[in-house]
């Protein structure tokens, strides 16, 4: 009686065509994964200049400024930080954002051009403030990956950009 060693060829074959059905099969589920981490990434930071917001309108009321119209400096925290603020929320001003946040950020030039957004110093974040508005955009994101805050105004709190679904960014 002569023993068996190892696996025939036959074997072999079938066991690599179940796993390529297998790969071809469960490969479109993960291919639009770092789209789905960016727009999530997106959502949490846009969380976090909400509540970001809410903390500092709060220390603006508590200083009596939450009306002012122009610009003025609310204290945020022990270390004496201070953010620019308008009607009681965080205004346009570049500065506000990396203070108020904790987070590391480019403020950019200039719009990015089409393509991905790039720091030049390896920022985890990158913004840019023009005509009253700011645009945020993740390192390394497409440009289309954007979340865009406008300030409060004497009517409206201040207002943030939907965030783009998963095929933008």
């Amino acid at each position: 009686m002569k023993r068996q060693q190892g696996f025939t060829l036959i074997e072999l074959v079938v066991v690599i065509i179940i796993l390529g059905i297998l790969a071809v099969t469960a490969a479109p589920k993960f291919i639009n994964l770092q789209s789905d981490a960016r727009v999530s990434t997106l959502e949490g930071f846009k969380a976090s200049v909400q509540g970001a917001n809410t903390l500092v309108y709060s220390k603006a009321a508590i200083a009596g400024v939450d009306k002012n119209t122009t610009a003025t400096d609310v204290t945020i925290n022990a270390a004496g930080d201070t953010v620019s603020t308008i009607f009681g929320y965080m205004d346009d001003t570049e500065t506000n954002f990396p203070t108020a946040l904790e987070v590391s950020m480019e403020t950019l030039g200039a719009a990015p051009a089409t393509g991905n957004v790039t720091t030049t110093g390896g920022e985890d974040w990158a913004m840019f403030s023009d005509n009253g508005t700011v645009s945020f955009w993740q390192n390394g994101a497409p440009d289309s990956c954007v979340l865009i805050y406008t300030p409060a105004t004497a009517t409206s709190t201040p207002t943030y950009s939907a965030i783009p679904d998963a095929s933008k960014c």
